[in-house]
């Protein structure tokens, strides 16, 4: 592969500078000529122009998806890598057909839980409005609950959702939860109740968003689950975006039938400048930043190394899509 070339390789949307700051390229073997996106490229004819001459490609997250229509007009692309362990929005199976080796990294995956109860003290108790108002000359505005005796619903109670549930436990807070696969064993396991699907959208004061997003889960929190709430309650989303049906969830902001809503994660990322929902009431928005910590991305940056360093020893790491090792030993 390298032919006394230069190996071309690009890290996209570093919107943080994190990749850039860190002089990554001075832990590079010499041969790689490193390039850092910062803005992200939405159309898809002008980022296959941008990335077409790049061998190798670093996408954070699932920032800029690889379906099949960007990999087949990748001819020069040999090694994709994600960082953490697993991409939806990576088509592997078009990827081995291209002769793509796609690895990913290891991660420090505990951000969200953090993410999670600063949104919600903030949309409850109204910090960052109060921080506004504050500097605007305004002193005490919002008068918010207090979590202590609240319901906490979870949607998911998986490794996040059980951290989340403990935190919650912690503050005096009633946690129950619901998911497709959880069981009364489990949630009783961890100080949680066990309810349905509708007994989840009706008690809960908070329902957080917990669970991965598939053909199983996308839209499950529709107009039919949001009409089942409380108008007391709030709603918050650090998973995916999809999981929520977004028109269901504006309506229902805008018609005043739930509280409130606390979003990271949005159906197109970034999200458009007319965006509805950054005028929707009662949000709170982040950028999709549950997962970047500084242990996060320290970790992305080691593995990044790590699979570049395994890939030109013939013997590629954390290989998602392994069928596309029987070409890689076969050359």
């Amino acid at each position: 592969m390298q032919n006394n070339e230069p190996i071309k390789m690009v890290i996209l949307d570093d919107y943080q500078n994190f990749f850039k700051k860190k002089q990554l390229h001075l832990r590079l073997p010499p041969f790689i000529q490193l390039s850092i996106l910062n803005e992200h490229v939405n159309n898809e004819k002008d980022f296959i122009e941008k990335v077409r001459d790049y061998q190798i490609i670093v996408g954070i997250r699932e920032r800029t998806p690889f379906p099949k229509a960007i990999l087949d007009n990748l001819p020069n692309l040999k090694l994709l890598i994600t960082t953490g362990s697993r991409n939806a929005s990576f088509d592997l199976d078009a990827a081995t057909l291209n002769n793509i080796v796609v690895s990913g990294t290891s991660g420090s995956g505990e951000g969200p839980v953090d993410l999670t109860w600063g949104l919600i003290i903030s949309l409850l108790r109204g910090i960052h409005t109060e921080d506004k108002l504050t500097r605007d000359g305004r002193w005490g505005t919002v008068v918010g609950p207090s979590l202590n005796g609240k319901t906490l619903g979870l949607l998911g109670l998986g490794h996040i959702g059980k951290l989340v549930a403990k935190v919650g436990i912690a503050f005096g807070m009633n946690v129950i939860a619901w998911s497709q696969n959880l069981t009364q064993q489990i949630a009783k396991q961890h100080g949680v109740k066990f309810v349905d699907k509708q007994t989840l959208c009706s008690e809960s004061d908070i329902l957080s968003i917990h669970s991965k997003l598939s053909d199983r889960t996308r839209g499950i929190i529709g107009s039919k689950e949001i009409a089942l709430m409380k108008t007391s309650s709030y709603i918050i989303n650090t998973s995916r975006g999809p999981i929520i049906e977004e028109s269901a969830l504006i309506n229902a902001l805008n018609q005043k039938k739930i509280s409130g809503a606390a979003i990271d994660t949005f159906d197109i990322e970034p999200l458009p400048t007319n965006h509805p929902l950054l005028k929707t009431p009662n949000t709170l928005i982040t950028p999709h930043i549950g997962y970047v910590t500084e242990e996060a991305y320290e970790a992305y940056i080691e593995g990044i190394i790590e699979n570049i360093s395994a890939f030109f020893n013939h013997n590629p790491k954390r290989v998602l899509n392994p069928e596309v090792l029987k070409v890689f030993f076969s050359k």
